[in-house]
């Protein structure tokens, strides 16, 4: 018989990871009961066209895409907004606003795998749709806040960006269709590629000497590098509307949290195709990967069929954070629950330790019998081993 393996970039997980995962997916579930988000379950497999209609061309090279016994094309979901837009869009499109939605599980891409990527992830996604208000997007930051805070990390730091301000300034200059290509290039910090796909769409001198300001154009002081973003993207009204937007995104959540520790990065981007507004990604300073990811996504509810509908979320990377907390040597805080063994001391007692075992069971207790025929001494030695 051949040894088989786990499928590259699967993989298992003992009860001690488990018990990690779980913990992080339990803390979010617990947060989305406290801030009035309603779970919903979707399907691991989706139409392949729902899942490329806005995901971005990286994200769409790397599904698992497939044909079902039906001829149907179809994939397994690389993420969860696109999910939840259609559910939105369909069944939920009479549901007054706004809507707090929560889904947890696991996502699919072919990724190269390497440390704190696989091709198989679990996330946590929160969705609040219907409004178009900055204290909806400072609500998102908060609720990931008060996640890593309650999860026992430390030292993370908010990278933020806003998309509008990008977006304002091609679009006024006529840019449309290459403003994706240009995103992605931007999300893996390609500057100089980005703006010779800007200057090959006929973006003007002044747009390019705009942008290479904009993108360098970083620091920690939010109300400091606002004002310089502010100045520096003058005579680009949408991108102008952006960065006050972002100001007062970021003044609500200055009035609401403690502290926050952020870094503002005007060209920052996400390779995502349907981030319209503010975008955000906490990091911790042990590892370089983003815990998390999300934004606003004005226009996808409507590509999907729906109303015109605001919409902004996160989406929480549980293994990345499982990870971060294990880095940050961050106990896993599950709740240890009282633990019995009951041992049969001899053949004619089995029936009493079964009856036994039920019995506490019932009352709540976590009971295991021993089964092993181990003698009472043996069978002590290993109940203290594993407590």
């Amino acid at each position: 018989m051949p040894a088989f393996r786990t499928v590259r970039g699967m993989r298992d997980f003992l009860p001690k990871d488990t018990e990690r995962i779980r913990h992080v997916e339990q803390v979010s579930r617990e947060l989305a009961q406290l801030y009035g988000y309603g779970e919903v379950i979707t399907p691991v497999v989706e139409s392949y066209d729902l899942l490329a209609a806005k995901s971005g061309e990286e994200i769409r090279e790397r599904m698992y895409a497939f044909k079902d016994l039906g001829g149907r094309k179809v994939a397994l979901r690389p993420e969860f907004t696109a999910s939840v837009a259609r559910l939105v869009a369909t069944k939920m499109r009479n549901e007054p606003k706004p809507m707090r939605l929560f889904c947890v599980g696991s996502l699919y891409r072919y990724d190269e795998p390497q440390y704190g990527r696989f091709r198989e992830f679990w996330q946590a996604n929160y969705e609040l749709i219907g409004s178009d208000k900055p204290e909806a997007d400072a609500e998102i930051i908060m609720l990931t806040n008060d996640l890593l805070t309650r999860l026992g990390l430390r030292k993370y730091r908010f990278k933020i960006g806003h998309m509008g301000i990008l977006r304002g300034i091609l679009s006024q200059e006529g840019i449309d269709e290459e403003q994706n290509s240009i995103m992605q290039l931007l999300d893996k910090k390609r500057w100089e590629e980005a703006l010779t796909v800007a200057r090959e769409s006929g973006a003007s001198q002044n747009c390019l000497t705009t942008l290479r300001k904009v993108f360098e154009i970083r620091g920690e002081d939010a109300s400091d590098i606002l004002k310089k973003v502010e100045k520096s993207v003058q005579g680009y009204e949408r991108a102008v509307a952006a960065v006050e937007n972002l100001r007062e995104i970021l003044q609500l959540t200055e009035e609401n949290v403690v502290k926050l520790e952020v870094m503002i990065e005007a060209g920052f981007a996400r390779g995502l195709e349907y981030y319209t507004g503010i975008i955000f990604e906490p990091y911790v300073p042990e590892i370089e990967i983003a815990l998390s990811g999300g934004g606003r996504y004005d226009k996808l509810i409507e590509l999907f069929g729906g109303e015109p509908t605001p919409a902004v979320g996160v989406a929480q990377g549980v293994d990345r954070i499982v990870l971060a907390m294990k880095k940050q040597r961050v106990p896993s805080k599950v709740a240890k629950e009282r633990r019995v063994v009951v041992i049969p001391v001899n053949e004619e007692s089995k029936e009493k330790a079964l009856q036994l075992s039920s019995k506490l069971r019932t009352a709540g207790l976590s009971v295991e019998m021993e089964v092993m025929e181990r003698t009472v001494s043996k069978a002590l030695s290993d109940a203290d081993r594993r407590k």
